[in-house]
């Protein structure tokens, strides 16, 4: 199954543009809490980057949720390493973009962590077992104790843009959903308002 960003965003599969991958985006019908969900993240090039384990606690108006532990191993070509506090992971409804929650547990003061990322897709390994993927897009939206909202990696946006190609048309859009992911994240908008609160109660129950 293919993500409907490569649909949406010519070059991918050099298909014409369509409908947004939110329109098609589908949780696995037997899915449900505690279950293993594994985020898999990978580059436009097809690279890959992060795997981040977690378990699955539900969905709301939102989307949906899925709690990431301390202790758990998370890797990449060239780098691994056990998680130091929680986290919950927001796979929005509509959006290019994926968002880590943090508490004051975290060490490093991290609050939130957007990834812009496109291609959404779910799907079912075996019995009980998830696997979430999504291309990573280079753009972060960042919010730290120390530091405050800001965006981050935009060198890098700028070096993979020509390095891997990335449409025009694609990266207009993730760097107006940057700005807005910014603006909402600065003035505590739904879903960065607190509601994460209640799901890290939930992951820890």
């Amino acid at each position: 199954m293919r993500g409907e960003a490569e649909l949406k965003y010519p070059g991918v599969l050099g298909e014409p543009a369509g409908e947004s991958h939110t329109a098609a985006t589908r949780v696995p019908e037997n899915l449900e809490p505690g279950q293993l969900v594994v985020a898999r993240n990978r580059k436009w090039n097809g690279k890959a980057h992060w795997v981040v384990p977690g378990r699955y606690l539900g969905e709301d108006r939102h989307g949906w949720w899925i709690f990431q532990g301390t202790n758990e191993f998370c890797s990449r070509p060239g780098a691994a390493f056990y998680t130091k506090s929680d986290a919950v992971l927001l796979v929005p409804r509509e959006g290019d973009w994926v968002a880590t929650f943090y508490d004051d547990a975290h060490p490093g003061g991290m609050r939130v962590y957007i990834d812009l990322a496109v291609a959404h897709e779910w799907s079912t390994i075996r019995p009980a077992v998830t696997e979430f993927h999504v291309i990573d897009m280079d753009l972060d939206v960042v919010h730290t104790a120390g530091r405050g909202v800001f965006i981050d990696d935009e060198d890098e946006f700028a070096e993979h843009r020509v390095a891997m190609d990335y449409p025009a048309v694609l990266v207009e859009s993730l760097q107006a959903t940057a700005d807005q992911l910014f603006q909402a994240v600065k003035a505590q908008h739904a879903p960065f308002d607190g509601t994460d609160a209640e799901w890290f109660t939930k992951g820890r129950s």
